[in-house]
This record gives structure tokens, sequence and C-alpha cells, in this order.
């Protein structure tokens, strides 16, 4: 299931890691009965998203990280003996399933302003990535329902 559940814009320039945080508060899943759920039961990334404060804002709200560590991080926890730490683990199964957001990516540049973001304003780009993320929801689940 490649279905976009949020989106938070920013320049062009700007890293991915630091947005992890605002992209995780903004997703709510609703499911047939109750209030929408805000809290994941894990959350997968690749290194980029290794950082001190993305780890300690998912071990708060309880959520798995599914994220490799860096080298460098590894190394520096190794250097520090046993103050290091303990070494970061992931499930490598759930990890596998992170190919869906590469997925998710490629359909939301199939279209062709999106991809080169040819629109002027943020707002107007924002529109565009909200109809196509409709349009693969309405594909997605007319596909489960036939």
């Amino acid at each position: 299931m490649c279905r976009p559940l949020a989106f938070v814009l920013t320049a062009g320039q700007a890293a991915d890691s630091p947005q992890f945080i605002p992209v995780l508060k903004k997703i709510r899943v609703r499911g047939p009965v109750g209030r929408p759920r805000t809290r994941p039961d894990a959350v997968a990334g690749d290194k980029a998203y290794s950082s001190r404060g993305n780890r300690a804002y998912l071990r708060k709200r309880r959520i798995e990280a599914v994220i490799p560590e860096k080298k460098d991080q590894a190394a520096n926890r190794k250097k520090k003996g046993s103050k290091g730490g303990r070494p970061v683990s992931h499930d490598a199964d759930l990890y596998k399933e992170r190919n869906n957001v590469e997925r998710l990516i490629n359909k939301l540049k199939a279209w062709r302003g999106i991809a080169t973001r040819y629109d002027k304003t943020p707002e107007s780009y924002l529109a565009g990535l909200h109809l196509r993320a409709a349009m693969i929801w309405i594909k997605d689940l007319t596909r489960t329902i036939t």
C-alpha cells in the first residue's frame, strides 16, 4: 500500500531529517471506529533519519524505530566504550517494507509538474501534491473494492 498520509513542504535545498518529527505530527489514520490514530507501531527510515533527536522522539512516544545506524554514529558509540550505550537494533524484515516510500515518491513524480516543480508558489505546488495524493488513494481504494 503506497498511499501518502501527510505532506510537509520545505525549500528545495532543505534536508529531510529535520522534517521527520513534523511529518509524524501531521499523520492521522482513522480506523472503522474511534479517534484517529496518531501513533504508529513502527516507523521505517533510511540512515539519514538516524539522529539522537529522532530516536528520542520515537522512544518517548513508544514507537519502534526501524532505522539503521550510521557508521560514524556507531564508531562514536564504540569509541566511548560502555558509556556509549547499547547498539541500535532494527527489524530487518520491517526495514524491507521501506521500499513502499520510494515507490510512493515515484508515483507522485509521475506527474511532471511535481517532479520538476513548475509551480511558482508553494501553495499551488502543495495543492498539486494533494490532488495527486487523492488520485493515488482513489485508484488504490477502487482496486481493493472490486
